[in-house]
């Protein structure tokens, strides 16, 4: 009864360990200037800002380069005027520090996969946790999808309430440059990419769980065959 606790017990950790480290290598993608620049222009942060595509890209870089590289200042400015109001700034170093939990649990949970692949031996039943992994995340994700397609606001609301002060996350879109530089279109279509790279990823490693999963039970079987007596 221990043995089975302990079993089920590792593939918990193993299975979670596999949804941290899919939804951690799904947000990078979307951070890179490219992908920002593109989607800001689909969403007219030009118009929003009033400023220049020029100064919108300088704005737009550097929040980008202090969020992901440091030191997270925040205090870029055009034209000699600040981009950001203090509390702006104060919601960006907030959220910098939620990335830097998440990629610490991504490389903790990397370690937890390597240590789990090698106790198990590679056995179907450590392929078995990380295919449940990954199919618990893409569930999780359909359902936020489902949600956020229908009522954004709500979905945004409850994502910033598990994660940052009451009242630290919201602007005014009329004056709050943060708001203007990435508007909700912005947030919207960003997410649902986010969210279609979840799937993909997870159903890829799915596919290849459920192959070594495969792989191993069929060499089991055919060790067992080789050990039986002959008749």
């Amino acid at each position: 009864m221990a043995d089975r606790v302990a079993r089920l017990g590792a593939s918990v950790v193993v299975a979670v360990a596999t949804a941290v480290v899919l939804l951690a290598i799904s947000i990078p993608p979307f951070l890179n200037p490219a992908w920002v620049s593109w989607e800001q222009g689909r969403s007219d942060a030009v118009g929003w800002t009033g400023y220049s595509s020029q100064d919108l890209r300088t704005a737009t870089d550097a929040i980008l380069s202090d969020l992901v590289l440091g030191p997270p200042d925040f205090d870029v400015a055009v034209a000699g005027a600040p981009v950001l109001a203090p509390a702006e700034r104060s919601h960006m170093v907030d959220v910098r520090r939620v990335f830097v939990g998440l990629a610490i649990a991504a490389v903790s949970s990397v370690v937890v996969l390597v240590v789990g692949h090698r106790v198990a031996g590679g056995g179907g039943g450590f392929w078995a946790a990380v295919r449940a992994g990954a199919a618990g995340l893409a569930v999780a994700v359909v359902a936020i999808g489902i949600v956020g397609a229908f009522a954004f606001d709500l979905a945004f609301e409850i994502f910033h309430r598990l994660f940052f002060a009451r009242d630290t996350y919201t602007f005014d879109p009329r004056t709050a440059r943060l708001v203007q530089l990435f508007p909700e279109q912005f947030w919207f279509e960003t997410s649902m990419a986010v969210g279609v790279l979840i799937l993909v990823l997870c159903a890829a490693t799915r596919r290849v769980a459920g192959g070594r999963r495969s792989g191993t039970v069929a060499r089991g079987t055919v060790g067992e065959r080789r050990l039986e007596p002959s008749r």
